[in-house]
């Protein structure tokens, strides 16, 4: 399995980053219905455990919140590697949404 990292700073603190946080993945689930099915999280105070399945790939994972940035980390499917630059983009980009 390939792994990603992606780390997005915030200046929210971390409860209000951990609030906005927990409501992403509705958000996700609404935005990308076509897309991402199978949307799992589970919280332990500022830590996160997703997955998700997109396009047949499932990729699973974890977040942590901190008090100026958010840090996710996870597996991807070996077949999934040719997109693992615009998986952890794509997932970037909401988290930074998310935070604004």
């Amino acid at each position: 399995m390939a792994g990603f990292n992606i780390d997005v700073p915030h200046q929210l603190g971390q409860e209000e980053a951990t609030n906005r946080l927990k409501g992403f993945f509705g958000k996700v689930r609404e935005k990308y219905q076509g897309q991402v099915t199978d949307l799992e999280e589970a919280w332990d105070d500022n830590m996160l455990t997703f997955s998700f399945k997109t396009y047949g790939f499932a990729i699973k994972g974890k977040g942590t919140v901190l008090a100026e940035s958010i840090k996710f980390e996870g597996d991807l499917p070996f077949a999934a590697i040719a997109f693992k630059g615009k998986i952890e983009q794509s997932i970037h980009d909401e988290l930074v949404k998310a935070m604004s």
